[in-house]
């Protein structure tokens, strides 16, 4: 199998650290709000990943963190704490909102058949290992205090920028624009590792500490957890590109000057989602969720589909355009398999033909997880006239271990009947006629009567969809 290494900025072979067993960190989700559709392609395409590594034979054990403390809003520690910001936003305490959130969080997930990982850490059940941990690091030298905060020196530090290649004297400090910059540090390219002091006087979490009554800072959980839980050298560590400069490169600084050795075999990084806007994030107040898609009647392993035809390493570009031409073509796909499973015959034997198309479609998930290849094999295996329904079948089952799009379960029965689907088309074209007569408040009558009815209508480059919404 082949992967992009961000270290090595090259596709290199993986080969585990230990064959026996494949050890895997993710990035996790800061529980202040839902996570938006770029947040759950990344999730998607590393559940793609762990998913490959036991199709191909491995064992694999997987981390993944839930940031319910000390995450500000710049990367850099600066700005406003997420979680106060959330609690202020919904007059809820701290803790509310990490467990709603969290709730939320594999909520969706699980509509999204992603598989949760095997070991779920909330930062908050790690408070005495990072102080067990900045404890080593001050002993190194590798810390200073001011104004009660524990900061990393990144100066003591050979090879900051090793993963991002970037020049430090182009690093911005602050992740995002009018963010208040912090002054206590020697370098703005330090990192706390324990806040004492900060503007943040209504600050719920805290514990003691030998630095004072604190919190942790953000960068320190993911290097905590993993190696409370994979020990100090693991294969791979996935997350967004975002996180290539600041957050993944100061998990590499103190967790490699804690342990004296190098940490991480592969760091693994997938692309932005990106909208009209620009990159998809939660910091303007307004973002795409998966509940707004079930909302305007999509499937949710639409989306699921639709982002494994991108490769991760690309930027995805999202509309409703592209969303309801995705959930056309699954549906289409689901129905063509269902044709099959109700016209299932012959015995499966064509070993050679079987074997073809099991080899193509595992040497597309080697190429760098190409899924969107991978799909392309399972439509040609469809229309194969080497194999038969049976046989094809089971291919179906084998290949969507990975593809996880539930292509073999039936769908259950639309509650929209002939009689009621008959009318929404005669209203469709009825509204068509108004719009080519320029009667555009006809037309928005109509929109404005069927979404009465529970009925939305989308109108696309394609022609118009109409969903069920309630």
């Amino acid at each position: 199998m082949k992967i992009y290494n961000t270290l090595s900025k090259t596709i290199e072979d993986f080969r585990p650290i230990d064959e026996n067993l494949v050890k895997m960190y993710t990035c996790g989700p800061t529980v202040y709000n839902y996570a938006h559709l770029g947040n759950l392609r990344m999730y998607i395409h590393e559940d793609v990943f762990e998913k490959t590594l036991r199709y191909l034979g491995y064992n694999v054990k997987r981390v993944m963190n839930i940031t319910d403390v000390g995450h500000l809003e710049s990367d850099a520690d600066e700005g406003e704490d997420k979680m106060l910001k959330g609690a202020k936003r919904e007059n809820k305490t701290v803790w509310e909102i990490a467990q709603y959130y969290t709730d939320a969080f594999f909520d969706d997930i699980d509509k999204l058949n992603i598989k949760r990982p095997d070991v779920v850490a909330k930062a908050t059940d790690y408070i005495n290992e990072y102080i067990e941990f900045i404890k080593v690091l001050e002993q190194k030298g590798y810390t200073y205090v001011a104004n009660g905060n524990v900061y990393f020196d990144i100066t003591k530090v050979k090879d900051y920028t090793k993963l991002s290649g970037m020049d430090l004297d182009s690093l911005r400090s602050a992740a995002r624009e009018g963010v208040e910059l912090d002054v206590n540090k020697k370098n703005p390219h330090d990192f706390v590792l324990w806040f004492t002091k900060s503007k943040f006087e209504n600050q719920a979490m805290k514990w003691d500490s030998p630095w004072g009554v604190g919190y942790p800072g953000w960068h320190i959980e993911c290097s905590v957890i993993s190696l409370s839980n994979l020990g100090e050298e693991m294969d791979i560590h996935c997350g967004g590109v975002d996180h290539i400069p600041v957050h993944h490169t100061n998990e590499i600084a103190q967790t490699e000057s804690y342990t004296g050795k190098d940490w991480v075999k592969y760091w693994w990084h997938g692309e932005f989602l990106i909208d009209n806007e620009g990159k998809m994030s939660k910091s303007s107040g307004e973002f795409l969720t998966l509940a707004l898609l079930i909302k305007k009647g999509y499937n949710p392993l639409t989306y699921r589909y639709f982002v494994l035809n991108s490769h991760y390493r690309k930027q995805l570009a999202f509309s409703f355009d592209s969303i309801a031409a995705a959930e056309n073509a699954y549906n289409k796909l689901k129905s063509r398999i269902s044709f099959i499973k109700d016209n299932a015959d012959g015995v499966i034997k064509n070993s050679e033909a079987i074997n073809k198309f099991k080899n193509d479609f595992e040497n597309c998930l080697r190429d760098d997880l190409n899924t969107a290849n991978a799909i392309t094999v399972l439509y040609e295996m469809l229309k194969s006239e080497e194999l038969n329904n049976n046989e094809k079948l089971s291919l179906i089952e084998d290949f969507d271990k990975v593809l996880s799009l539930d292509l073999l379960k039936e769908e259950e029965k639309d509650e929209v009947h002939d009689e009621l689907s008959a009318y929404i088309d005669q209203m469709i074209q009825k509204r068509q006629e108004a719009k080519k007569n320029k009667d555009y408040r006809q037309a928005d009558q109509i929109r404005a009567e069927l979404l009465e009815k529970g009925i939305m209508l989308e109108d696309t480059r394609q022609g118009v969809n109409w969903k069920k919404i309630n």
